[in-house]
């Protein structure tokens, strides 16, 4: 970074010898001035990644500087040729108006309303309004074992994988940990069947449409030895599990929570001016 500053300095403080540059912040090292505007060496220091170096940084500072000079003289360009100021400053209030009309009422959400509705109310949208979580992929639980062909003792690890039981669990994950290449226990979560069959290159054929529930799959390859468990099967079209189903419930009944508060407090709030004389009106 040493040399990247001096190799700025020399190149940016040499091509403006003669010009006429204000006064920049005493506490920042300046390295240019355009239109009174100053770009400094911290600036350009905090755009560069930090694996980043040499000609690299280079190129990458010199980009950005050429980027914040050019964007300096086009705003400086525009303000002396622009003749519909007073458009531009109407945009401009509007644009203050509206952004600060949000940022009051996200101050407003976030004091009154809860960060997330309880399980009972997210169980309660579930039954309520189910046909609008109909599955479009399915979905399993079960295990995932991915073993090198020639590892030892497969009949031993085919029980434990069909079994599935608490004491074949620990049996697997000691077994993985010695001969495994990769070991996925989801019998106590959904996981698209995708995700799944992308870990299974090979596959049997029309695997994801024979899969059920208890149905137990091996396929191998040249290098790898696969052994699916399926615990549990939900097919396209069918409802989807409340477990991942919760996030999407939850960002529902946020986002009408939140209409409805913005939608109740501005019209409390245009009632209020009305009786108490804030709002006049003329007669004509």
């Amino acid at each position: 970074m040493r040399i990247f500053r001096h190799l700025l300095l020399v190149l940016i403080f040499g091509s403006l010898i003669g010009c006429d540059v204000k006064s920049p912040d005493q506490t920042r090292i300046p390295l240019l001035e355009v239109e009174g505007k100053f770009l400094y060496l911290d600036q350009v220091q905090g755009i560069i990644p930090p694996n980043i170096t040499g000609a690299d940084s280079i190129q990458i500072a010199d980009g950005y500087i050429r980027k914040w000079v050019t964007d300096v003289l086009l705003y400086e360009h525009a303000k002396r040729n622009v003749t519909n100021k007073a458009e531009i400053e109407r945009l401009l209030d509007d644009y203050r108006k509206s952004l600060t009309i949000h940022q009051y009422q996200q101050n407003l959400l976030q004091q009154r309303l809860p960060q997330q509705p309880s399980d009972e109310e997210l169980f309660t949208f579930y039954q309520n309004f189910s046909e609008q979580f109909v599955l479009r992929e399915d979905m399993l639980k079960g295990i995932l074992l991915v073993l090198p062909v020639g590892a030892p003792k497969l009949n031993d690890v085919r029980h434990w994988v069909q079994s599935g039981d608490n004491k074949s669990l620990e049996q697997i994950e000691k077994y993985s940990l010695q001969h495994g290449l990769s070991y996925d226990y989801f019998a106590d979560r959904w996981m698209p069947l995708n995700e799944i069959l992308k870990k299974m290159p090979v596959q049997s054929p029309n695997l994801n449409e024979t899969l059920g529930t208890g149905k137990y799959v091996e396929v191998s390859d040249s290098l790898k030895h696969y052994m699916l468990n399926v615990d549990s099967v939900k097919r396209v079209g069918q409802i989807e599990p409340f477990e991942t189903a919760k996030e999407k419930i939850s960002n529902i009944i946020l986002n009408k929570l939140k209409s409805d508060f913005i939608v109740n407090f501005e019209d409390e709030l245009y009632q209020d001016a009305i009786q108490n004389g804030t709002v006049t009106f003329f007669n004509k």
